[in-house]
Parts: structure tokens; sequence; C-alpha cells
């Protein structure tokens, strides 16, 4: 009854698109004069625009698309951060009936170059001249690519957002509504290229209906509001906060755009107070650090006040969810501990917060309960590029934690016999782009083979145990393939094998070993000891290893780049047991002998 009662609202709020094409046209027509978007400017003031504003700029820049030539299906790529012109062009492209490509704006040109060749797009459009010098670097490498649009500034091998939005002024609202009202269920909406365990990248195909289908589930489960006002940081280029765009503006509600500055994110909630906040788990352990940090360097009373007033809280939320009544005496230790300490919790998110939701990475659950007893309730979600962005959602009124939740109303989930989890629903993507090999692998028999191993609890809630593939999440909930680094630091001749480091890490870590038949003969030319474990501690080795890791580095994104690497005493071997008799290193095992280089690597 109560599922039936929030779709039966859901639907009531929503625009009623069919596809993600009609979406926006549709918000404008309904949520006009609500505030769609908010931004701080150039100025510092946080700046409010409607669905109306919103919907001519879009409106202009669509028509600029299709003056230039993009027909429907044409492959647009936008490369930039989170920000209002990310979203702009986005349901531009989408209205028009392209099909977007985005790419992280944190992405080496190499990377660019790959998805725009391999996707064949047709255009992109680049935030400033820092991403435009990428582009520059390999334009020439994409033979399709036609048209480079400019968000910011001006530059004479680009077309600029006020040239295009010209450009689009001489169409006409019908001209629009023909295009984005020819668009199908069955139309590609987007590619999302996605990491996979070796090889490049891999582009994702998502169709119109899946992501429409996964945004009806979103709000059956009533995950958002209509009043909602979501604070943004995640990039837009990750399917989970391109679902967040999508359902605020398909239900009216306001989204907020950070500063482009990881250092302004906590200051930005503060001054935001937002009422929803979608994150990964790195900036929720920023925020705990930040909220524990005074009280442990005080120590003495005041770290015995902090503990106890979270105590309390704790006590009180068990209570609340047993069904049981708080005592007189246990409420006002509540208002009290609220007063010293709980409140002031609160204030790190803004003091407005509903709701926060963490996905990507896995988050220690001793955390969720510390904002919970606070009064900030973050719950986890599951699912992948490949499921439109979910399969599971934890609610308020349904959550455990330690769980990714249960399965949406639409979403079959089932646990194979080794383990893995199996997904099937109207949202599950179309295949890989060009990589028919692959898509027969991840689906069979219309079930997602999600390379993740979990389990079902009695009460249908989901926990993700680990996972089959090799992919490697770190903190901040950036997907990196270890392979294609891990292949380029063992071009150098003294390197024999080459383990990355850091799920659920802050940053990337190696283990290196080294090819003693080339070190012996570079020992014997530089007069050292010949023994492998002191030519390990050798600090001319060391730096001859350090500086080729700073040119693999070079080719690629900061985030999937080794910031310290430690030189093991011997190679991997079978008779170690570390690598298969294909030789292939077995990564747990690695992990588990060199636990300790591995901790002091981040000590």
């Amino acid at each position: 009854m109560e599922s039936a009662t929030a779709e039966k609202a859901a639907t009531e709020v929503a625009t009623g698109s069919e596809t993600l094409a009609d979406l926006f046209p549709l918000a404008v027509r309904k949520h006009g004069p609500n505030r769609a978007v908010l931004y701080k400017d150039d100025s510092g003031q946080w700046v409010p625009k409607t669905y109306q504003q919103v919907g001519e700029i879009v409106k202009g820049l669509s028509l600029g698309l299709m003056d230039l030539g993009i027909e429907k299906g044409d492959k647009v790529s936008l490369l930039a951060n989170t920000r209002p012109e990310w979203t702009y062009f986005d349901f531009a492209a989408l209205s028009a009936g392209a099909t977007v490509v985005p790419i992280y704006q944190t992405n080496s040109p190499e990377e660019c170059q790959y998805v725009l060749e391999n996707s064949d797009a047709v255009a992109v459009v680049v935030e400033d001249e820092s991403q435009l010098q990428k582009v520059r670097a390999v334009k020439d490498q994409c033979p399709k690519l036609e048209h480079v649009i400019l968000m910011e500034g001006t530059a004479g091998d680009a077309i600029s957002m006020d040239d295009l939005a010209a450009r689009g002024a001489a169409g006409s609202d019908s001209d629009w509504e023909d295009r984005w009202s020819s668009v199908t269920s069955d139309d590609i909406c987007t590619f999302i290229y996605t990491s996979g365990t070796t090889g490049p990248p891999k582009g994702c195909v998502i169709s119109h209906g899946n992501y429409r289908s996964m945004l009806d589930m979103v709000h059956e489960a009533n995950v958002l509001g209509d009043d909602e006002l979501t604070y943004l940081f995640l990039p837009l280029a990750h399917s989970f906060a391109l679902l967040i765009q999508l359902g605020s503006f398909d239900l009216g509600a306001t989204l907020a755009y950070w500063e482009r500055d990881p250092l302004k994110i906590v200051p930005n909630l503060s001054e935001v107070r937002p009422t929803y906040f979608p994150s990964v788990p790195r900036i929720f352990e920023k925020i705990y650090t930040a909220a524990t940090a005074n009280a442990e360097k005080e120590g003495g009373l005041k770290q015995a006040i902090f503990n106890w007033a979270v105590g309390v809280g704790k006590k009180v939320r068990d209570k609340e969810r047993a069904g049981q009544s708080v005592n007189p005496l246990l409420k006002a230790q509540h208002d009290l501990a609220d007063r010293l300490v709980l409140a002031q919790i609160r204030q790190l998110f803004g003091g407005n917060l509903k709701l926060a939701v963490t996905g990507a990475a896995p988050i220690n659950p001793d955390i969720l309960r510390f904002f919970d007893a606070a009064g900030v309730l973050v719950v986890e979600g599951w699912g992948m590029t490949e499921t439109s962005t979910a399969a599971t959602i934890s609610r308020p009124e349904a959550f455990k934690f330690g769980t990714v939740g249960k399965p949406f109303s639409q979403c079959d989930v089932k646990i194979a016999d080794d383990g893995e989890i199996l997904v099937k629903g109207p949202n599950i993507f179309q295949g890989y782009y060009k990589n028919e090999e692959a898509t027969r692998e991840t689906i069979v028999d219309g079930w997602l083979h999600t390379g993740d191993i979990g389990e079902v609890d009695a009460d249908g809630y989901l926990k993700i145990t680990g996972r089959k593939k090799d992919i490697i999440i770190t903190a901040g909930g950036k997907n990196i393939t270890p392979a294609n680094l891990e292949a380029e630091i063992k071009q150098s001749p003294y390197v024999s094998q080459v383990v990355v480091i850091g799920d659920r890490r802050p940053f990337l870590t190696a283990l290196v070993t080294l090819d003693m038949e080339e070190v012996a003969k570079l020992a014997q030319e530089k007069d050292w000891q010949s023994d492998p474990a002191e030519v390990a501690q050798n600090a001319e080795m060391r730096a001859l290893v350090q500086e080729h890791i700073d040119k693999v580095n070079e080719k690629f994104a900061r985030v999937e780049q080794v910031k310290k690497f430690a030189i093991l005493p011997t190679d991997l071997s079978q008779e170690g047991g570390e690598l298969t008799p294909t030789l292939k290193v077995k990564r747990n095992v690695v992990a588990d002998k060199y636990e300790q280089d591995i901790e002091a690597l981040y000590a």
C-alpha cells in the first residue's frame, strides 16, 4: 500500500516523459517557475535559475547543434566538470536526438582520444582551455570528430557556447519539438565508458527505455522528492550523478552544483543546506574525521562528553526503529546530547539534510552508525553502469547498515552458484559498443553477470562481500583497471612484476619486483651488491624505478597514477604461490603475503 502511494505521488509530480529526449522540454512545461539549478558565480554569490530560464538555454543549444548538422543518433561527447553547463549541453544533445558520450574531466589526452574514436563522436563539448588542449592533441586521431564546442571563452578552432546558441536562434519551437518527440525508448541515449579487468575501457550502450525504467523505479521507491535540494559534486560522467540529475529534473526539484574545488565541498554543504546528498565514501570519511578530530585532539572531558552524546544518539535511534518509546530520562539526555554535540555534526551537512546516499565503493558501517546517531541518515545503494546506475536501494524506512538494500521493484537479483550477483530487469544495458564478445560474456540468458560476489539475507537485503574481477575501486569511488597501468610499468627492463594496490584506499600504490637478469647487468656496471634484497633497497635503483613510474603516470589521469611503491626483496613465483601456472598474479595472495609492506605505503 505504501509503495503504491509513493508511486502515485511521484507519477503526479513527474513529467510523464517517455524518453530522456522529451524529459527536459516536458519539465519546463510542468515545472516552469520552479528553481532548477543553483550555482556560485564569479562574484561568489549563489545564483538560481528556473526551469523556464534553463529551458531557453537548452533549447537554443539544442537547435544550435541541429544547425551544425547533428542528426538523430549522432554521438556528442561531453568533457567537463560537474557544472550547470554540463547539464545544459546534456539535455541539449539528448533533445536533439543525439547519443551523449561523457568523458571524465580528469582523463588524459590518450584516454580522451580512445573514447572519442571508439564511440564515433562527431562533436565534443569541452569545458575550457585546459580541456580543449587535450582534444587538440588527439583530434587528428579521431577521423569522425567534426566539431569542437567550448563552454568557457573563445578559441579559433572551437565554437563558443554563445555562438552555438546564436546559430540556434534561427530555429523554431516546432523544429525542436519535431526532433525530441521523434525519439523512442529503443533509441540510444548514452554510451558510458567503464573499465573492465583487462584491456581498454568498454562503452556501455544504454537506451532511453533503460534509463526511463530506472527513473520510474527510483520514483516508485520515493527516493527523491519534488521539493528536494540536492548538492552535487560527483562527476556527471558517472552514472550515479547522471541518475540524480535526471531524477531531480523529472520531479521539478533543484540541483545545486559544487564550486569545482574539493576543498569547498564541506563548506558548500553549510552554505547550500541541501536536503539530499549523494556521495562516495571518501567524502563521508572526511566529514567523519572533521566531526571527531577536535574532540580527539582535546581529549579528556571534552572527548568523554562527545562519546557519551553519540552513544545516547545511538540508543534513541535503536529504540525509535524498534517501535519503542523513549523514556523521559533518555529523552532529557538526548536533548542535552543534541545541544552539546549532535546538532553540530548535523551542521556539517548544512543542518537540513533528510537523506544521504553513498555508493560506488564500500564504506565502514561504523561511520554510518555514527552519523545516524547524530540524525544524519546515510544509506547505501548498489548497481553499476550496466544496470543504468542501480539495482538495489536502501530507504529510510527499509535499510540495514552493512547492506546495499533491496532490489528495485522491477529488478530481479539472484546469487549464482559461485556467489556472483546476477541481475535482470528493464534497466539492463544493451551491451558494449563494438564488443559483442564482452556483451555475450556479461549478459547470459537475459541475466547480467555483475562480477560482484554477494549474499541475500533472510529479509531480502543484499550484502556485497567481494569482486570476482580485479577492478580497483578507490575510496573516492573511481573504478580503475590495474592491468593497463601494470602493463605500462612492466615496460621497464628492470621490472619483472607489478601489483597495483588501491581498493578502498585514498590513492594507488604498487608492489614491484625486479628482473634480476637485467638488474645483475646493471649491478655489475654500478659495482653494486648483486643480492636481490640489497638491490631492492638501493637508492639509485629506486630512483630508476621512480623515474619510469613518473613517465607512466603522465599517460593516466591523476586518480589512476601510482603515488608510492615498494620494491619487494624477491620475485613472484609459482613456487611462492603468488603466480598461477599461466603466470597470472594471484592478487589476494600477494596482498596477504605483503600486508605489512602495503600498510607501510599508506602509513
